[in-house]
Formats: C-alpha cells, structure tokens, sequence
C-alpha cells in the first residue's frame, strides 16, 4: 500500500512508518516535528511567524484583521509540494488539526487530501473536539482538564486545548468527520470519548519498536536512579508540580539511596537515552492509560509513574502491575516511591512485566497488522 501519514507526537507516526515499511509499505510522513522534540519527518512543515517579535506582530494582525499569518504561510508550505500529497491508498491524521492552523486553512489543505487521496483517517491520541468537550462535560474523568479547572493554569496557557471548544473547530470537526472513513483512538483515554460514535473503529494501542528499545539490566544493590523529565510548556498538564514535591521529600529522606536526574525539554534523540541509568521513570498523572514517552521507558524495562488506571487495567485485563498509577497527591507519591527503595527487587519485577506487557500489546508489527486490517476494511 501507498501510505501517507500526517503529523507527529510523541513518535507514534515515526514507529508506525517503520513498522509497514517493514511490511513492504511505501510510507510518507508530512507534519511538523513535535517543536523542541525534532522527530524525523520526510516533508517537515515549520511555525513561521511564531516566535518573539513576529509572533507579536502576527498577534497584532489577528486581532485588527482576523488574518492568521502562521496558518497562511503553513498553507502556502503544503501548497508547494501538494502534488507530492495525493493518489495515496490510505492516509491518516494524527489530529484534528494537524497542520496548526485556523478553520479556513485547515479546511483548505484537508480539502485537497479528502479529494485527492483514496481514505482518510483520522487518529484520536491527544486533544481534539471529542475528546475535550467529553472531558469538560465530565470532570470527574481524569484527564488534563484537573489542573486547569483547579486554576492551575491560565486561559492563555490552555488555549491548545480550549480552542477545540470553539464554534470554528466544530465546524472543522464536523467537516473531517463528515469525510474520514473512520476514527482510531490510540488508547484507553481518547476511546472512552468515542465509545458508541458512529465513525469509530476502535482501538488500536501505540506502536512500540523494539528493536530500537534495548531491555538494560541494572543493579539493584547500590542507589535506586529516579528520572523527572519535564517538558516545561505542559508543566502542569503533566503533573510536573506534584512529581517535583515527592521528589524533594524523598531527596530528604533518602539521600543516602538514591540518585535523582532531572531533564528540561531535551530533543528526543537525547531523551531517549538520558535515563538508561535509571530504575523509576515518572512520567505523568493525569488519566488512564500510557502514552509514548512512558511506554518506550516501559519496553526498557523502567518502572514508570505514569496513568495505568483501573480503566486500563480492565481493557487489558491486567492482574499484576506493570506500572505505577501516578496520582495528583503527594503523599501517595511518596509512599509508592518509598515502598520501592526500600524494596528493590520490587523495582525489578515490575520492570520484567513492563517489558512483557509491551512486548505482547505494543509491539510494533503486531500494531501494524491491526491499522492495515482496520484500513483494508473501512
């Protein structure tokens, strides 16, 4: 099959290309590159207008006129190689706005994929107008919608997520909806959403290289390494806030047997390598089921603080941890952290199940094998 996939986070795209090229798929890969994370993409699209000075000067444009400089310059970008974008079997949409930019621009590029392609998909595996408005509609859901109705963080700084609750992405919403043949929600926290929606088809779990993840054998006996990687730009979407008090207490209170390594907004190259050394990951809090970052810790066989809810639990039907479920609660985090220096072989049987557990759902063929069934058959 001829496959064109669109945008990036995380690297799901970048394990899916690999996995059906594998297959014997041609694979193209258009989007941005997930900004400071620079993840490797074919035709890779870039923000203009986005930072210091011009950012304000577009900010200014926008308000006096209505006109998005950022939206049009990213259109004008897939403009360019647009011939390079159609007659493809299948291509599929890691967002409801991949492209970043505002109802008409969208509009305008989805238009011509929707024209020129065989099917279209769409992924659900971070905000989109489903997802978001489901989340708001039930607060008790855990999800990143916590630390905002908490007053965490402001309007400004949420409007990544707030803007899906906007007349003009439902109208984007509806018009992709009315023309994909389909919806795959990548995890358990995008498919209750869309449980019972007439265009979903399922779910199909993150797709993990494995050949790319070697499983690191560690000692146990001398200090237990814990790693905090932070994205600053999603702080408190993360969870960061209550990672970094557990963290100081436990520096406290165990010195003399741990190592804490702490990373800012490193590339993923980097990243991925910067906690090798490391037994316990914490990766973040809010919401059910993993995401790519912690399931690749998890393939290394790292205990990972992360979302590993009871929701999850069931749809895998998982009967002995193979993560720790993080919770926005302080206290919580320290007693779960210090049960596992005090007991490291603990530590090691956690990580033998999480290599497991990633080995028999994540595993990037057997992954792949479901997407091409899935895009065969709609």
């Amino acid at each position: 099959m001829k496959i064109l996939l669109i945008g990036e986070y995380s690297r799901l795209h970048n394990s899916l290309k690999e996995g059906l090229q594998d297959l014997g798929n041609e694979v193209t890969l258009l989007g941005f590159k997930d900004g400071f994370k620079n993840y490797p993409v074919d035709f890779p699209l870039e923000k203009k207008w986005d930072k210091k000075i011009l950012k304000k000067i577009k900010i200014g444009v926008l308000r006096l006129t209505g006109f998005d400089v950022t939206s049009y310059f990213t259109f004008k970008q897939f403009q360019k190689n647009r011939e390079k974008f159609k007659d493809f079997d299948v291509v599929q949409l890691i967002n409801e706005n991949s492209f970043f930019c505002d109802y008409k621009y969208e509009k305008k590029i989805l238009e011509y994929l929707f024209i020129n392609n065989k099917k279209v998909f769409l992924l659900s595996c971070g905000n989109d107008y489903v997802y978001v408005n489901y989340n708001f509609n039930h607060p008790e859901n855990k999800s990143i919608i916590f630390p905002y109705l908490e007053g965490k963080i402001k309007d400004k700084d949420f409007l990544n997520v707030l803007k899906y609750k906007t007349k003009s992405f439902e109208k984007l919403h509806d018009f992709i909806y009315q023309n994909i043949s389909g919806v795959i929600a990548s995890d358990v926290d995008y498919h209750i959403p869309l449980l019972d929606h007439s265009k979903y088809l399922g779910l199909i779990p993150n797709p993990i290289n494995l050949s790319k993840l070697e499983n690191i054998n560690l000692c146990y006996d001398s200090k237990i390494v814990l790693f905090h990687g932070i994205n600053r730009g999603n702080h408190y979407k993360k969870g960061n806030d209550f990672f970094e008090k557990a963290l100081k207490i436990i520096k406290e209170k165990f010195d003399d047997k741990v190592e804490i390594l702490v990373t800012e907004n490193v590339p993923y190259a980097d990243y991925i390598n910067s906690y090798n050394k490391a037994h316990i990951i914490l990766d973040q809090l809010y919401g059910h089921d993993q995401g790519m970052n912690a399931l690749e810790a998890m393939a290394k066989g790292k205990v990972v603080f992360t979302n590993a809810s009871e929701k999850f639990e069931k749809h895998y039907n998982i009967t002995e941890r193979v993560a720790v479920n993080a919770e926005p609660d302080v206290d919580y985090l320290v007693e779960q952290l210090s049960f596992l220096i005090e007991n490291p072989e603990e530590i090691k049987t956690i990580g033998i199940r999480a290599r497991r557990f990633i080995e028999e759902v994540h595993e990037v063929k057997k992954v792949t094998e479901q997407y091409l069934a899935i895009w065969k058959r709609n």
